[in-house]
């Protein structure tokens, strides 16, 4: 599965980036990363010039919610990047714990899944159960 693995808007973190390439591309993943602070208008056009399977959003700064809402929002709102998949994960909001309020926000605006912070055996299970989804019956 080819991957764009992206930080958000207003975070700079990098070490998640390189660690969640890292284990997407012993998954055996083709994974292109843009980097950290990727704006959503920067985010589509990649989308447009990687034609990714999936788009994987990662947070450390906190701001997680919020950048990544604009994001799905922005993707969702172009018909080439419509019904891409895109997961988010990490630290999605500055209060310390999963806020279930914000998880049902981003699903309601179109991610197809929202991940805790570390929880890479929930990004396993969706990438198994996706990569299982694409294969012709």
């Amino acid at each position: 599965m080819k991957i764009l693995l992206s930080g958000t808007a207003s975070d700079s973190h990098t070490w998640n980036l390189v660690y969640l390439g890292l284990f997407l591309g012993e998954l055996g993943h083709e994974v292109a990363g843009l980097g950290p602070c990727v704006s959503p208008e920067l985010l589509v056009a990649a989308c447009r010039r990687h034609s990714p399977d999936l788009v994987v959003l990662s947070s450390v700064n906190g701001h997680g919610y919020r950048d990544g809402l604009a994001a799905v929002h922005r993707l969702r709102a172009e018909s080439a990047t419509a019904a891409l998949p895109v997961v988010i994960g990490g630290k999605l909001g500055v209060a310390g714990c999963r806020q279930e309020a914000d998880v049902t926000r981003l699903l309601r605006a179109g991610c197809d899944a929202v991940f805790g912070d570390g929880d890479l055996d929930a990004l396993r299970g969706f990438l198994a159960a996706h990569a299982r989804e694409q294969v012709p019956t």
